[in-house]
């Protein structure tokens, strides 16, 4: 069994989330006792979320880099980043501590696809939305057709991920306002919609949503538990 190398508290709220369902899904392949072999590495996620609001991504870059040098001299065989936003420095960090990194939009993209979908879209924080290292890579690498919401709508969805989820709040009052916003990239003729923030599945399940979503952070630690497994 390969060592994962998680780097995660980004934010602590999603990373529970892939420490359960790489350990489930290693569970279920190997059964009786199995569990994964993984280390974690969790960033204080204030210092990260400040470093993003200035524009300082090449510091928060370099506090990356860092954290995948320290998996990496652990034991780690390969790397995951426990975050949408974070892949925006993906190259660097797979580049800078030698190992492979398992893309969180190409783990998507590959369910996507297997589902039969082309035209999607696409939620999470503004970054990930707006920026191109992310709905970029799905159109170029993948051939997807990635819509997002209207610019309101996208600060919306920031906002509560920041403000909310990164915090544990799950409210109703969010949760509603999201179910509009499903219904009308559904309406946009998005056959799916991509939950591109790993804390979105603490709010959002299946039945708020008209076509089927994709949580991120199920599908990339689904993949990771399947990668560890590989020979």
């Amino acid at each position: 069994m390969k060592t994962i190398g998680l780097i995660g508290g980004l934010s602590w709220e999603s990373s529970v989330t892939y420490y359960r369902v790489i350990n489930e899904h290693v569970g279920r392949r190997l059964g009786g006792l199995h569990s994964a072999r993984c280390l974690l590495w969790s960033f204080d996620f204030d210092a990260i979320q400040s470093l993003q609001r200035d524009g300082r991504w090449d510091e928060a870059t370099r506090l990356m880099i860092g954290a995948a040098g320290a998996l990496q001299r652990g034991g780690a065989d390969f790397l995951v980043i426990c975050a949408n936003t974070m892949h925006r420095m993906a190259d660097e960090v797979q580049a800078a501590a030698g190992l492979p990194l398992l893309h969180i939009a190409d783990a998507t993209a590959g369910r996507i696809k297997a589902a039969g979908l082309q035209h999607v879209g696409l939620l999470g924080t503004r970054f990930t939305m707006e920026q191109d290292f992310y709905r970029g890579r799905l159109i170029a690498r993948h051939g997807l057709d990635v819509s997002v919401p209207a610019e309101a709508d996208r600060r919306f969805v920031h906002d509560v991920i920041y403000g909310e989820l990164c915090r544990g709040v799950v409210s109703a009052a969010a949760r509603a306002r999201f179910r509009v916003i499903l219904g009308d990239l559904a309406a946009a003729g998005c056959g799916g919609t991509i939950l591109g923030c790993t804390e979105l599945g603490l709010l959002i399940t299946p039945d708020d949503s008209p076509v089927p979503l994709f949580d991120t952070a199920v599908i990339h630690a689904e993949a990771a538990a399947e990668l560890s497994l590989e020979p």
